[in-house]
């Protein structure tokens, strides 16, 4: 039997790279019985007589599986956010670097649109791009309309299965078109009335790009925490969770506690209030949704 990847799932077919093309397949007819349900990125045994007849007959053990965008084995998060249009968010991209903390990805900030900053503006996008390159992120300041900044991204892609993620309208499809002119991904202005974009992807697909497989996804704006548990959300916040086994408290949630290693970091700074804002937020929040589904 031939083994592939999925690399995009569209009106119940499935398409299967390997070494020797892409097949068309259909899923085999008791995955849904067993409750299986492939995904663009999951690697699968298949048969095909031709590039157009396959089926999938199973679905390889994965490392990873998200729920939106439902794709499997991932490496990393392309993080795109903008600099304006819609204005660039601190808090929406704490939310999305919190989910993607917690599903054990590499995120990579992407700031796109800095040509239409004004100085004062770039330098505080540039002071953001020092403090979270503190903490240990990527961050990458682009300009598709200038093509600046677009050339430092492909050494991150090579050899890894990549999602590209962020609010609608901040470029993501830009980005790609910019990354490989030739893909001509569909892109719509931003939305004046609305504050944002319109939603141009329709369905997962892993695109080749520098090297390795990318994923435009549908862009969205807002996350739950139905997933994660209120004490494992500063393991999310790598500035907390290397000064958590400190605190005094095992279950620290670095709120009342005494002894707490994280209050103690950011009253002397080494957290930033920004940080420490969001991460009781999300936590108040957590604990909210528990309560209503307890």
């Amino acid at each position: 039997m031939a083994t592939g990847m999925i690399v995009k799932a569209l009106s119940g077919f499935y398409y299967v790279q390997s070494e020797d093309g892409v097949f068309q397949c259909r899923g085999r007819g008791n995955f849904r019985k067993r409750q299986i349900k492939p995904l663009v990125g999951d690697q699968v045994e298949f048969e095909a007589e031709n590039v157009t007849d396959g089926y999938i007959l199973d679905v390889f053990e994965r490392k990873n599986e998200l729920i939106r965008p439902p794709i499997a084995n991932v490496d990393q998060a392309l993080l795109v956010f903008s600099a304006l249009e819609p204005d660039f968010s601190p808090l929406l991209l704490d939310r999305f670097l919190v989910h993607i903390e917690a599903n054990n990805l590499i995120p990579v900030i992407i700031i796109s649109k800095v040509d239409l900053l004004d100085d004062s503006s770039l330098t505080g996008i540039e002071a953001f791009k020092k403090e979270y390159e503190g903490i240990g992120y990527t961050v990458l300041l682009t300009s598709t309309l200038h093509n600046n900044g677009i050339d430092k991204i492909l050494p991150y892609l090579n050899g890894r299965v990549s999602v590209v993620a962020g609010q609608s309208g901040v470029g993501k499809s830009s980005l790609l078109n910019s990354l490989k002119p030739e893909l001509n991904i569909e892109t719509n202005e931003i939305s004046s009335h609305l504050g944002r974009g319109k939603h141009t992807t329709r369905h997962v697909e892993l695109l080749s790009i520098g090297g390795g497989l990318v994923a435009d996804t549908p862009g969205f704006s807002s996350l739950d925490f139905i997933d994660l548990e209120a004490d494992d959300l500063s393991n999310c916040f790598p500035e907390m969770e290397e000064r958590a086994a400190n605190c005094k408290f095992r279950g620290c949630t670095h709120t009342s506690e005494p002894k707490c290693a994280v209050k103690a970091a950011y009253d002397q700074g080494e957290i930033s209030s920004t940080r420490m804002k969001h991460y009781l937020q999300f936590l108040d929040e957590i604990k909210s949704q528990k309560r209503r589904y307890d």
